[in-house]
């Protein structure tokens, strides 16, 4: 059993972080807390791979474009130190709205282009505007060497390495594998908003995702793409989008396939918002 530390201001943090610094390396894992096995996979991996290692626990109120998800997202941070004390000893940084953004904080303006225009660009305005400045804000804080970020946010991961470039912050990037319920389930903070029927029913996420898969060259994307769409109205959720991408740009794949090809989908189970993804086509090994 760990015995986590839990700091609430900026400089009790820093203060903390100037002795470790010196002669350790500093991992950060930003989270808006609900931790689940899935964080704590990443909580673990960060601790492999680095001296000292600080999870944050903020849920950002910039980065949501809908006030009744931001209202009913789960806040539950004495059971998140507790699922962290089981882990080992990390720094918990849980700091109010104040501290992450003074009177005297400057706004992060980064032109995303393309990047930001599709998926979750299209249908959450301002999200990503949200996640750059807090997520840079806590690089500004920790300085740590390197961020932690989960696959099942692809889009996101990709919005953060743009933004470390942009700034040329001296922060490794670092993107984890999605953890998944073993019934396949992308394992997700939302998800405990879910009873066990909706939880069975979200399993087409996943299974529209395995399926684009097992089709993907057999067709052109635009057309497995379409066979997925017709695949996932055999169930019950509703679909905001599913897109078939290049891995890098991002942009909608339509008429070739590209080695590590990708597809992201979001859907709605009742109010709760789930996403997901999976690399359809395999990177050419070099």
């Amino acid at each position: 059993m760990g015995d986590s530390q839990v700091f609430t201001s900026v400089k009790s943090l820093q203060k903390r972080l100037h002795t470790d610094r010196k002669n350790s390396s500093i991992g950060l894992f930003p989270t808006m807390g609900a931790l689940h096995h899935g964080h704590i996979a990443l909580v673990k991996q960060a601790m492999e791979e680095n001296d000292v290692v600080v999870v944050s626990i903020f849920v950002n109120p910039t980065q949501f474009n809908n006030p009744d998800d931001l209202e009913k997202y789960p806040r539950m941070l004495e059971k998140d130190i507790e699922l962290l004390n089981e882990v080992g000893d990390v720094i918990v940084f849980a700091p109010d709205v104040e501290a992450v953004y003074p009177d005297d904080f400057e706004k992060l303006n980064i032109d995303l282009g393309k990047l930001g225009e599709t998926m979750e660009g299209e249908f959450r305005p301002g999200h990503f505007d949200g996640v750059m400045n807090v997520v840079k804000r806590f690089f500004d804080i920790v300085k740590p060497n390197r961020a932690y970020f989960g696959m099942k946010d692809y889009q996101q991961a990709a919005v953060i390495k743009h933004m470390v470039k942009e700034t040329n912050d001296p922060v490794e990037v670092v993107v984890c594998d999605i953890v998944r319920e073993e019934t396949g389930l992308a394992s997700s903070s939302r998800n405990v908003r879910l009873s066990e029927k909706q939880k069975e029913e979200a399993l087409i996420i996943s299974q529209t995702l395995n399926f684009l898969k097992s089709i993907a060259g057999k067709y052109l994307p635009i057309e497995a793409c379409g066979k997925a769409k017709q695949f996932f109205k055999d169930g019950k959720l509703e679909l905001e989008y599913l897109e078939t991408i290049h891995p890098v740009t991002l942009k909608r794949l339509e008429t070739k396939w590209v080695p590590g090809a990708h597809a992201c989908i979001v859907a709605y189970s009742g109010e709760v918002r789930l996403l997901d993804n999976i690399q359809l086509i395999p990177f050419v090994e070099k």
